[in-house]
């Protein structure tokens, strides 16, 4: 599998995402049952650059996260403390 790039996993949708990092899972599961059985080759390195690309994905889905949880919260104008003020 080619290496994702950061600029890539930013664009796509939080769906999309999600379903990449699935796709990786299981493909890295699969990767994982064929070294066991000794059917790899191991010099492709298939098994690093998956695990890599998978913490690349799941980075990405933390920065939004993190970047969604400092957003300041908008007050609305019926604040409750603006009517009480104004009796």
């Amino acid at each position: 599998m080619k290496k994702l790039k950061t600029e890539e996993l930013s664009k796509l949708s939080e769906t999309d995402l999600v379903k990449k990092l699935n796709d990786m899972s299981s493909e890295l599961s699969t990767l994982r049952s064929k070294a066991a059985r000794g059917t790899l080759k191991k010099e492709r390195g298939e098994i690093k650059s998956i695990r890599r690309n998978i913490a690349r994905a799941l980075t990405a889905q933390n920065a939004r996260k993190r970047a969604e949880a400092l957003q300041p919260v908008k007050k609305e104008s019926g604040d409750k403390k603006e009517t009480e003020e104004s009796k």
